[in-house]
């Protein structure tokens, strides 16, 4: 397949245990698949979530904070600590990593949004690989009701990557909730988001974590809109990665409107 930009999006309880603590096995595996992509001669974005889940194993309290001050407390000590790991273990495959916190207002605002964009394609042609966030340490607008799901697709259609690949916790979108029916399905394949199928994408995640398959859903349409497919896969094996840009099987849902 020719060079593409991909956006991937990882989740909370991807990179950590339910501890709290970073899943090492798991986000070593996920750095070394990103930089042989990169090695292959694609353009690769990361969003990744984590810097409260993090934060909250690092600081000396015993569970994710309820109220936004201690939220916006363990993200800055978190999002350290997020990005300490990235530069380390993508600096092992000589691949530099640059970071962009942004809030609602830099996506929002022509000229903030602008100066988005133009950092990110400064940053693809310089062969550094952007690593996104949202400025949960002073925004309080997506802690409260959201997850970077719908981030990362806004990421997408801001830098016309051809796909969105979001990594999550099951292996795509049932036809019922794996956890508690034997007899659920996975969609290999989407083409309409139609009610039923965001039904399907029930509430939200888990405690570690803000987002469910619904957010997931509502991503893939943000990018649908602007002609880019949605990829959902199971996290802990990131290197499904390599079918899905190879274009050859993989357990997943691929969403293409």
């Amino acid at each position: 397949m020719t060079d593409m930009r991909i956006v991937v999006k990882v989740g909370t309880t991807t990179l950590a245990h339910k501890t709290g603590n970073l899943n090492i096995k798991r986000v070593e595996e996920l750095c070394k698949v990103l930089s042989d992509l990169k090695n292959a001669g694609h353009e690769v974005l990361l969003v990744s979530s984590g810097a409260i889940g993090m934060g909250v194993g690092k600081l000396p309290i015993p569970e994710r904070p309820d109220d936004i001050p201690g939220k916006q407390a363990a993200a800055a000590v978190g999002q350290c600590e997020l990005m300490y790991v990235y530069d380390k273990l993508f600096g092992e495959y000589n691949h530099i990593v640059g970071q962009i916190l942004l809030t609602q207002d830099d996506l929002d605002l022509e000229v903030r949004h602008r100066n988005f964009c133009n950092t990110i394609h400064r940053l693809l042609e310089y062969g550094a690989l952007p690593v996104i966030n949202e400025n949960d340490s002073v925004s309080v607008d997506e802690i409260q009701i959201g997850d970077n799901d719908t981030l990362s697709a806004i990421v997408a259609a801001s830098v016309d990557a051809d796909l969105l690949i979001i990594l999550t916790d099951t292996d795509g979108l049932y036809t019922a909730d794996p956890r508690t029916d034997p007899d659920a399905e996975l969609i290999p394949v989407i083409q309409e988001l139609t009610d039923d199928v965001m039904k399907l994408g029930g509430g939200s995640g888990t405690k570690q974590g803000t987002g469910g398959m619904a957010t997931k859903l509502e991503a893939a349409r943000i990018a649908g809109a602007a002609g880019i497919d949605t990829v959902i896969l199971n996290g802990a094996n990131p290197a499904a990665m390599y079918n899905v840009v190879d274009g050859t099987g993989f357990t997943g849902t691929r969403i293409s409107l």
